[in-house]
């Protein structure tokens, strides 16, 4: 686990430190989870400085930081009562939001990930797709062939395949005239 720290210094600009590498061993539950914290914070000699600690939506991120928010309203250093002590990680959340929507097209996604493979693995067959897209004064990017676990990949790979939408249903139809269907 990474601990890292911002702060703005005292002539008003945005600092950012990584405090420490830390550790975890398994299970990764709350509590050590916040022990590896404590002990971070306290190396710092930052303990009664915390204003916020952000992290993702794993339920032992969200028991840690419970259990820390507890020790310091116990101890009198949460300030405005913890109203903003646990910010969620806006990438986590921006990322569960964009799984649930690749989940609703995931056909259409499947489909586009299987033509793009189909036409790289065989030069030929790119060649004749670039033909196709040559005639129809497209750009000469390459199709891009996404990472399925990282979105923005597969973002790339529709918005460049969406570029070739004319050229698809040609390059089909060319193959099926050639095998007589």
């Amino acid at each position: 686990m990474v601990v890292t720290c911002h702060f703005v210094d005292s002539d008003w600009f945005l600092q950012k430190r990584i405090l420490n590498f830390c550790y975890v061993p398994p299970p990764h539950s709350g509590v050590v989870i916040s022990d590896a914290l404590r002990k971070s914070f306290v190396e710092w000699g930052i303990e009664d400085k915390i204003f916020t600690i952000t992290a993702d939506n794993a339920r032992p991120n969200n028991v840690a930081i419970r259990i820390l928010k507890d020790e310091f309203e116990l101890r009198g250093v949460l300030p405005i009562k913890g109203q903003l002590f646990h910010v969620r990680c806006c990438a986590h959340v921006t990322n569960l939001l964009v799984q649930v929507g690749i989940a609703e097209i995931s056909v259409i996604i499947d489909l586009v990930r299987q033509g793009i493979k189909y036409l790289v693995a065989s030069e030929g067959r790119f060649r004749e797709f670039s033909a196709i897209a040559k005639q129809l004064h497209l750009p000469s990017k390459k199709l891009i062939l996404d990472v399925p676990t990282r979105w923005n990949n597969t973002y790339m790979m529709l918005a460049t395949a969406i570029q070739f939408k004319e050229v698809f249903p040609r390059y089909i139809n060319m193959i099926n005239v050639l095998s007589g269907l």
